[in-house]
């Protein structure tokens, strides 16, 4: 039942933040705040009474799970269930609402309640996504958190959001009903071998089918996940909506949209298709690599604050991929912890990056400089987290890109040194963003207001959970996917590729 909870808390919430917008001016935002509050608060409650038990369990052993009929004719229920990863992505999840809150206090004024309606059920979608193990209520709450998203960039979003939330809107109903027909092959593939029609999780692994059938469905599914992740070339949607969006929406877009698209992967391309992911992995793992390099090398190219930040996910998200098509113990604890890291600190760099913009009116990298004289606090933490992005040993990054390649060493060590190059670009862009922004002449005579209390809030929070990643890992990793050699076929895949 707290699982159902989790999900329509945030569906509650946001109707009750509309509703009271209208009753009265300014209390959407307490509204809103307590509803993530309370979120926070019950994903917590459940990572310390899980604490111990957490692993990427077989089925029988997940730490909670309801499940209860909805459309029986079809086969579909409501179906939950939470494990280690599910429950680190939930609980990213609810603490990266509290900060979108905390960050549209004064940045949002036009239509509150709306905004924060959107922005809750967005959450919920994605809550949805990271608990259903039932195939066509995971479409139904994956197709829940993209429509109010749409909403927050067009309504929300600055000077070209109507082209950044088309765009944004495009790609992902395309690549929704690409991974709705797949999720409807895959059940009639299953419904032709047994004779059961069902949409539930744990009764079509294992389907049987044809090398050739398991290839192309499973391509449905990695197309409609690699649009999300994102893996290039799937990834031009992601600086527009990245850079137009309102703050929030960046900070939910890179720390927790991003990651459904991960967590697609992990979650049903390889358990479900092994064969093929095992015969898929060289050219996803490319995939990975050439989106480690381009992402990074492309940051280094902006002008534009956010849009540097943007590609910097495409490079962050490489890791991920890579992470989980090398499917063994370290890469996968390594992609774990690279998602939970990579939400910390580009969401902090997306905070930044709207507190800059709500001040100065502007992202332009070029019209800032000499901040560190106006704003000491802003530019101490701007230079923490920009050592924390380019995974300074200490921080969670580091931990988990050095997890990714270790364990794509015993794979690849050809893309293993590739990845590693991106290392020596994320130092360019790194410092690049640091000096143009914070250090220099202030030539433009600002005379701007450090952080408030409720950004040092926010700021100071999320710099403490990127330092705790980083000096103690052990909790995220005992949580992430514990599986010994993955899947037989891609692990087979794997040592047939080492032996040749």
């Amino acid at each position: 039942m707290i699982l159902s909870a989790l999900i329509f808390i945030l569906v509650a919430g946001g109707l009750l933040s509309w509703m009271a917008d209208r009753w009265h001016r300014g209390s959407a935002k307490w509204v809103a705040l307590a509803t993530v509050g309370i979120e926070l608060v019950l994903t917590i409650w459940l990572w310390l009474q899980s604490a111990g038990a957490m692993a990427f369990p077989a089925h029988g052993g997940w730490l909670a799970e309801t499940r209860s009929e909805w459309i029986p004719r079809f086969g579909v229920s409501f179906h939950l269930a939470m494990d280690g990863i599910s429950l680190l992505l939930v609980v990213l999840t609810a603490f990266l609402g509290v900060v979108s809150v905390a960050c549209s206090w004064t940045e949002i004024q036009e239509r509150a309640g709306f905004f924060y309606f959107n922005l809750l059920w967005t959450l919920a979608g994605a809550v949805g996504v990271f608990l259903a193990v039932d195939l066509f209520l995971f479409f139904f709450f994956w197709e829940l958190m993209l429509v109010p998203m749409y909403f927050m960039i067009a309504i929300w979003g600055h000077e070209k959001r109507q082209y950044a939330s088309i765009k944004f809107f495009i790609f992902a109903e395309g690549s929704g009903l690409l991974m709705l027909v797949a999720i409807l092959a895959l059940v009639f593939v299953h419904y032709r071998s047994t004779g059961v029609l069902t949409f539930d999780y744990f009764e079509l692994l294992n389907t049987p089918m044809s090398p050739s059938t398991e290839l192309w469905i499973m391509l449905g599914f990695f197309i409609a996940f690699a649009v999300k992740a994102p893996i290039v070339p799937f990834h031009t949607w992601l600086p527009d909506a990245h850079t137009e969006a309102p703050t929030a929406g960046s900070v939910i877009l890179a720390g927790v949209l991003l990651k459904t698209g991960a967590y697609g992967l992990l979650r049903f391309v390889v358990p479900l298709f092994p064969e093929a992911a095992g015969y898929f992995a060289p050219v996803a793992m490319s995939l990975g690599a050439a989106g480690v390099v381009y992402g990074a090398l492309l940051a280094f190219a902006q002008t534009d604050f956010k849009r540097l930040v943007a590609y910097t996910s495409v490079s962050h998200l490489g890791f991920v991929v890579l992470g989980i098509f090398a499917w063994n113990p370290w890469s996968l604890g390594g992609a774990a912890m690279q998602m939970i890291a990579h939400g910390i600190s580009t969401g902090a760099l997306f905070v930044i990056a709207g507190i800059l913009q709500e001040r100065t009116h502007t992202r332009d990298m070029h019209r800032f400089g000499g901040l560190w004289g106006v704003m000491p606090r802003l530019a101490a933490m701007g230079l923490f987290f920009a050592i924390a992005a380019l995974g300074l040993p200490g921080m969670g990054n580091f931990v988990g890109e050095f997890l990714v390649l270790l364990g794509l060493s015993r794979v690849s060590s050809v893309l293993a040194s590739v990845a590693a190059a991106a290392f020596v670009a994320s130092v360019v862009y790194a410092l690049a963003l640091v000096q143009k922004v914070f250090y220099g002449e202030n030539t433009h005579g600002w005379q701007l207001n450090d952080l408030s209390g409720r950004e040092m809030a926010t700021l100071y929070s999320m710099a403490a959970i990127a330092l705790w990643l980083g000096l103690y890992p052990q909790p995220v990793l005992d949580a992430a996917p514990g599986i010994a050699n993955g899947p037989p076929a891609i692990a087979v895949a794997h040592q047939e590729g080492n032996a040749e």
